[in-house]
C-alpha cells in the first residue's frame, strides 16, 4: 500500500465544506418617536440561538433606510442601536424577500449636571488567563489608542517604553502582533483611534497558543466592523520641546459585505536634542582614586521617518476568510551628532588631586533603516460552532547601514593640544524572516480544544569595517573588522485544553519548540552551534467563591532568546574609551512564572506574582581601571528574580469623574559576574514601590471638552549593575470635539515636574560610575484630527504577526 503525506497547511484550504442557500434581502427604515428619520444608525442580524453571534449588519442612509442583501433562510434576532436611543430587538423570519415595518427608536440619556451624555464607565473583568479593562463607549473611547494604553491597569510606561510588573511587554491587536520598535509603535497607536476600542487584554502569562518568547501581551481587541461604507481622517500634530517636532498622518477604511480594508500613513519628521552628565572614578585594587573623568554629552538627531500600514480582509464566502497585512517602515538619512567634552583629574597617592587635563570628540552617524513585512492568513469556519482552522504565512527584510566618524583631540592644562586621533567604521545587517503557522481549535463536549503547529526560519547578515585616520590617511583595520552571519530555525507545536463548571474555570497548556541557531565570526574564525529542545508547560485555575470574591492561579514557562543585534561581536563607539559591543555566546534563558490573585467585587484586584528570570541577557557597564575605558557589553546573567504584590482599582466617582488607581510594592534581585573584578560574582537587588493614580473628567455639560490627569512615581529601580533614583511623572492632557465630531483638537503637557529623568550609579567592588541622561520628555502637544466620510464606522485595525520580529 503506497501512502501520501498531506501536510498541515494545504489541510487547512481544502479542509471545507460548500453549502448552497437561497439568499434574500432585509430592509426597512429607522425613525425616531417623533416619525424622523434616524441616519447612520447600526442594524444587526444576530444568531436567534444565541443572541450574540453577528450574522450581517448595514447602517442607516441619511433618509434613515437600511438594507441588508444576501441573507439566508434562517431565524435571526433584529437589533438596531444609535446613541442616544435605546436599543431596538425583534425577532424575525426570513421566508423571502423582507421588508420590516418602520423601526421606532425611543430616546435614553444619562443626566449630567440637567444636561444628556452618553458615557458608560470603564470596567475590568477577570478572566481564567488574562485581566480584561472594558472601555468600549466610555469616557476613555476619546483621542488615540496609545492613551488607552497608558491607562490600563497594570501598564507601566517608562521613556515610551510598555511594562508589566518591570518587564517589556507585546502588542497586539485582535491577536495579531505589531512588530515595530517603541518609537515606531508608539506613532502608529498613536494614529489608531480609540473611540472603536472594545477593551485592552492584559496577559501576564500567555497561554500555550502564544509563542514561549517574551514577556506579558496587551491584546487590543476593537469593535467589530459591522457597516458598509468609507470612512478616513487626516491628522497633525506639533510637539514643543527642545525643539520643535511634527507629526502628519491619514487613515483610510472601506467595507462591502465581502471586503474590509484600512489603509494608514504618517511621516514624522523630528529633531531631537538628548544631554547625559556622566562620570567615571577609575580605582586601585585597593579601592583608592586613580582619577575621575567628568563628561558633558549632547545628541542631535535629526530624521524622517515614513511609516505605511495596508489591511485587507476579503469574505470568500460565510465560511472562508482570507486576509493580507503590510507593513513599511522607512528612515531614511537619520543622523546622530554627538559631542563630547571629558574633564580628567587624576589623583596622587595621597588622594591630592592635579590641575585636569580634558579631550573632546566629535561623532556623526549617518543611518538608514527599512523594515518590510507581509502577513498573509487564510481562515475556514466549520459548521460545528466554535470550530475553526486558520493558516498563516509571514515575511519579514530588515537593513540598516551605518556610517560613523569619530574624531577625538587630548589637551593638557591650559589648553595645550597633545595628540588627536580619528577612525571611522561602516556596518550593516540584513534580516530575513520567514513563518508559517497552523491553527485549529473545537469543542469537545464541554471542553474547548485548540492545537497548532509553527516554523521560523530567521537568517541575519551583519558586517563592519573599521578604518584608521593616520596624518590624513584612511587605513583599513582588520582587528576591528568583521562579518557576522547568524541563521536560526524555531519550530513549534502546542496543545491547549479549557473547561468551565459551576464555579469553576480551568486551562492548560503544552508547547514544545525545537531550536536550531548558528553563529559564524570571519574575523575571529569562530563558529558558535546551539541545538535545544525546551517544553513550555500553562496552567490557569479560578474558583468563584461567591458573587463578590473570587481566587485565582496561574503559572507558565517562557523562554528569552538574544536581540538580533546584541549578537553580533562589533562595537559602535561614542569615543575611543566609551563603546558598545555585542556577544556572539549569548544564550537564551528560561523564566518560571507564578500569580495567585484574589478579585473583591470584581473591582479590587491582587495580585501576589514571583518570577524566576534565570540568566537572560541583559547589557551591562564594566569600567577597565588600566587602559581607562567604558564599554557596555550583552551578557548572560547568573540569577533573575522579581516577586511582589500588585493592587488595582478603578470607579467612577461621579458621574463626570473617572479615576484609577494601580499600586506595586516588589523586590528585584539581579547576579552577574564581575568581568572588570576577576569574574567575582555580585548580587544587585532593591525593595522598591511604584504608584500610578489616572483621573479622567468631563468638563463640559455637552461631554465634548474632557481631560486628563496621570500622576506615577517609582521609589527605586534597577537595571543590571545600575540603581536609578526615584521618578515621578505628572502628565495633563485636554480634548475638544468640534463639528459634532468631525473634528477634535488635543493638548497634552508632558513630564510638568521635570522629574521623569533621573541618576543611574553603578557602584561596587572597583566599579564606581554613574549618569543622568535628558531626553526631551518634557513637552507641550497640540493635536488636530478631522474625520470624513461615513467616520462612525468602525475600524479594522490589525497588525503584522510574527514573533520573532520583536528581536529585530
Amino acid at each position: 500500500m503506497i501512502k501520501y503525506y498531506c501536510p498541515p497547511i494545504f489541510i487547512a484550504f481544502f479542509l471545507f465544506s460548500v453549502s448552497a442557500f437561497a439568499q434574500h434581502s432585509v430592509e426597512g427604515k429607522v425613525v425616531d418617536t417623533a416619525g424622523k428619520p434616524v441616519s447612520f444608525a447600526n442594524v444587526i442580524l444576530l444568531n436567534a440561538q444565541d443572541s450574540t453571534t453577528v450574522y450581517k449588519g448595514a447602517v442607516s442612509a441619511e433618509d434613515g433606510r437600511f438594507r441588508l442583501e444576501e441573507v439566508q433562510e434562517d431565524p435571526y434576532l433584529l437589533k438596531v442601536s444609535f446613541v442616544g436611543f435605546e436599543d431596538f430587538l425583534r425577532k424575525i423570519e426570513v421566508p423571502s424577500n423582507k421588508k420590516i415595518p418602520a423601526v421606532v427608536l425611543k430616546e435614553t440619556a444619562a443626566s449630567l449636571n440637567e444636561v444628556s451624555i452618553n458615557y458608560k464607565n470603564p470596567s475590568i473583568k477577570r478572566e481564567v488567563d488574562r485581566l480584561v479593562f472594558n472601555v468600549e463607549n466610555t469616557s476613555l473611547s476619546s483621542g488615540q489608542t496609545w492613551d488607552i494604553l497608558k491607562k490600563t491597569p497594570g501598564v507601566i510606561v517608562a521613556n515610551d517604553n510598555l511594562q508589566v510588573r518591570n518587564q517589556g511587554v507585546q502588542v497586539y491587536i485582535n491577536d495579531r502582533k505589531v512588530q515595530l520598535s517603541a518609537s515606531d509603535l508608539k506613532t502608529l497607536l498613536e494614529n489608531y483611534s480609540a473611540e472603536n476600542i472594545k477593551s485592552i487584554e492584559v496577559i501576564t502569562t500567555p497561554p500555550a497558543r502564544y509563542d514561549a518568547e517574551g514577556g506579558a501581551i496587551l491584546n487590543i481587541v476593537t469593535s467589530k466592523a459591522i457597516s458598509t461604507g468609507y470612512k478616513g481622517n487626516v491628522n497633525m500634530a506639533y510637539t514643543q520641546a527642545i525643539y520643535p517636532k511634527y507629526t502628519f498622518g491619514t487613515s483610510h477604511y472601506h467595507q462591502t459585505d465581502k471586503l474590509n480594508l484600512f489603509a494608514n500613513y504618517s511621516y514624522s519628521p523630528r529633531k531631537e536634542f538628548k544631554e547625559d552628565e556622566s562620570y567615571i572614578n577609575f580605582k586601585n585594587d585597593d579601592g583608592t582614586m586613580i582619577s575621575r573623568w567628568e563628561t558633558d554629552f549632547d545628541r542631535t538627531t535629526r530624521s524622517d521617518a515614513h511609516n505605511a500600514n495596508l489591511i485587507l480582509d476579503y469574505d470568500l464566502n460565510d465560511k472562508n476568510i482570507l486576509s493580507f497585512s503590510s507593513n513599511f517602515t522607512l528612515s531614511p538619512n537619520k543622523t546622530f551628532d554627538n559631542n563630547v567634552h571629558t574633564t580628567i583629574t587624576k589623583m596622587g597617592q595621597g588622594n591630592e588631586q592635579f590641575s585636569p587635563d580634558y579631550f573632546t570628540t566629535v561623532s556623526e552617524l549617518e543611518e538608514d533603516l527599512m523594515n518590510l513585512a507581509f502577513d498573509l492568513e487564510y481562515k475556514h469556519l466549520f459548521e460545528k460552532p466554535g470550530a475553526q482552522i486558520s493558516a498563516k504565512a509571514h515575511f519579514t527584510r530588515y537593513e540598516q547601514d551605518r556610517l560613523q566618524d569619530v574624531a577625538t583631540s587630548n589637551y593638557e592644562t591650559g589648553d595645550i593640544f597633545i595628540n588627536s586621533n580619528r577612525f571611522y567604521t561602516d556596518a550593516m545587517q540584513e534580516i530575513n524572516i520567514f513563518t508559517g503557522q497552523v491553527d485549529y481549535m473545537t469543542p469537545l463536549g464541554q471542553t474547548s480544544f485548540e492545537t497548532g503547529a509553527k516554523a521560523s526560519i530567521i537568517s541575519s547578515l551583519s558586517g563592519i569595517q573599521f578604518f584608521d585616520s593616520t596624518e590624513g590617511e584612511t587605513v583599513y583595520n582588520p582587528q576591528l573588522s568583521d562579518q557576522f552571519t547568524y541563521d536560526e530555525n524555531i519550530y513549534a507545536g502546542y496543545i491547549s485544553l479549557a473547561r468551565e463548571w459551576e464555579k469553576w474555570s480551568v486551562k492548560a497548556g503544552l508547547r514544545g519548540e525545537l531550536t536550531d541557531r548558528k553563529g559564524f565570526s570571519r574575523s575571529m574564525q569562530q563558529e558558535d552551534s546551539y541545538d535545544y529542545f525546551d517544553l513550555f508547560p500553562t496552567f490557569y485555575l479560578q474558583h468563584t467563591i461567591s458573587e463578590d470574591h473570587s481566587l485565582s492561579f496561574d503559572y507558565s514557562r517562557r523562554i528569552q532568546r538574544p536581540r538580533y543585534g546584541s549578537l553580533n561581536p562589533f562595537r559602535y563607539f561614542l569615543n575611543e574609551y566609551d563603546y558598545n559591543s555585542g556577544n556572539p555566546d549569548l544564550e537564551s534563558a528560561i523564566s518560571d512564572n507564578f500569580t495567585l490573585s484574589y478579585s473583591l467585587k470584581n473591582q479590587y484586584f491582587f495580585d501576589l506574582y514571583y518570577r524566576d528570570n534565570g540568566g537572560y541577557p541583559h547589557t551591562l557597564s564594566f569600567q577597565d581601571n588600566n587602559n581607562f575605558t567604558l564599554r557596555r557589553v550583552a551578557v548572560n546573567l547568573l540569577e533573575s528574580t522579581s516577586y511582589g504584590l500588585d493592587i488595582s482599582h478603578g470607579r467612577s466617582v461621579a458621574n463626570w469623574w473617572y479615576a484609577s488607581f494601580y499600586g506595586s510594592v516588589f523586590h528585584e534581585e539581579q547576579k552577574f559576574l564581575a568581568l572588570e573584578s576577576n569574574n567575582a560574582e555580585v548580587t544587585n537587588e532593591i525593595d522598591a514601590y511604584y504608584a500610578s493614580l489616572y483621573n479622567s473628567f468631563i468638563l463640559s455639560k455637552d461631554g465634548t471638552f474632557s481631560g486628563e490627569l496621570i500622576f506615577t512615581h517609582v521609589s527605586d529601580w534597577i537595571t543590571g549593575s545600575y540603581n536609578l533614583d526615584p521618578m515621578t511623572t505628572l502628565s495633563i492632557g485636554f480634548r475638544k470635539t468640534l463639528w459634532d465630531n468631525r473634528a477634535e483638537i488635543t493638548l497634552n503637557l508632558e513630564d510638568i515636574l521635570d522629574q521623569t529623568n533621573t541618576w543611574m550609579t553603578s557602584r561596587y567592588l572597583n566599579q564606581d560610575n554613574g549618569f543622568f541622561a535628558e531626553p526631551e520628555s518634557r513637552y507641550v502637544r497640540v493635536g488636530f484630527k478631522y474625520n470624513f466620510g461615513n467616520f462612525r464606522l468602525s475600524d479594522n485595525q490589525r497588525a503584522i504577526n510574527a514573533e520573532e520580529r520583536d528581536r529585530l
